[in-house]
């Protein structure tokens, strides 16, 4: 199929195309350029563009013979949302909205979303599955929980085919050396924890060594970003052979603390990790784990890449070559 990918340019969409192109699909990637890197364009034609402007979606779409959708354009910097909610809602959910149009006046069917794990807000139960309450804590999370309100609705109708991937911590990088995670600022554990290593910042900050885990620091469910691709491949497949419309849960059901996160990254490096610790942040929860019971059973998907040590070593690899 040929497969518009939209944010195609950025940590998680390369490595999408990537597993496309491998898989024998045709990716045309569709990026602004604000977060992504056009060196990570590195499988299908990179097209400059905004998924607010329907009108050159639209084009792309008729041009490229497009018959598939995987939207992974927009903002994630959660703390960003904070200070400027009404950028989230104008990119993350009109963006959305924008996409739904294109692909609804050209026939296009099919739509793999990359949504987050943000949507469910504060767990009411260690493992969360897609059943889970939805009430974000914060712009970011609403933001996206918007935009699956829109797909969903639109699906209802009959002119879309839609699966919403909530993930969970993306981390790691591509086993094969070629992509990476290189956001700018970058805000996420286990690359600020490479950054420390290397210099880059004065030390990784710690929030908080008194939550109520084994260790006193919050615990997270990582999925390697390898592992994140090939789950699109599948929900696509899925869509394609007659799927319904749903969210999928993409984690491993196992979560790692911070203080093993650190561990870890200090030994794929054979160097300390500087770090400190601060206060709490508010609306952290102590534990977040999937249940990804229903992607398994229902995509036929499984983490192959998601250790702790290949997270972490992968990372390491990458961000150790990086300038």
């Amino acid at each position: 199929m040929n497969v518009l990918v939209t944010g195609g340019a950025g940590f998680i969409g390369s490595h999408v195309a990537k597993a496309l192109s491998r898989a024998g699909h045709v990716p045309v990637v569709f990026d602004s350029l604000h977060n992504g890197k056009q060196e990570a364009v590195l499988w299908g034609e990179m097209i400059k563009g905004d998924v607010r402007d329907t009108a050159q979606l639209s084009e792309v779409i008729r041009t490229n013979g497009i018959e598939a959708v995987i939207h992974l354009a927009g903002l994630i910097e959660v703390g960003e949302s904070v200070k400027d909610p009404l950028s989230f809602y104008e990119t993350n959910t009109a963006g959305s909205l924008s996409v739904a149009r294109a692909m609804l006046a050209n026939g296009v069917k099919y739509l793999v979303f990359s949504s987050t794990a943000a949507v469910y807000g504060s767990p009411v139960s260690e493992y969360l599955k897609e059943d889970h309450i939805t009430q974000p804590v914060n712009p970011y999370g609403w933001s996206k929980l918007a935009a699956e309100r829109i797909f969903l609705e639109a699906s209802a109708t009959g002119g879309l085919r839609v699966v919403p991937l909530r993930y969970f911590n993306a981390a790691g990088a591509d086993p094969e050396g070629e992509l990476g995670e290189n956001h700018n600022p970058e805000t996420h554990l286990i690359p600020r924890a490479c950054l420390a290593v290397k210099g880059d910042i004065p030390a990784l900050t710690v929030f908080g060594d008194d939550w109520s885990t084994p260790d006193g620091t919050c615990v997270r469910d990582y999925v390697h970003v390898t592992d994140l691709a090939s789950a699109h491949i599948k929900a696509l497949e899925y869509l394609v052979k007659g799927g319904e419309s749903r969210p999928f849960n993409l984690g491993t059901g196992k979560g790692y603390s911070v203080r093993e996160i650190i561990a870890a990254v200090s030994e794929a490096a054979h160097l300390p990790v500087p770090h400190a610790f601060a206060a709490r942040r508010e609306g952290d929860p102590a534990v977040l784990v999937a249940d990804s019971g229903d992607a398994k059973a229902i995509l036929g998907w499984q983490p192959e890449h998601s250790s702790l040590k290949e997270l972490c070593t992968t990372a390491w690899k990458w961000f150790s070559r990086v300038e």
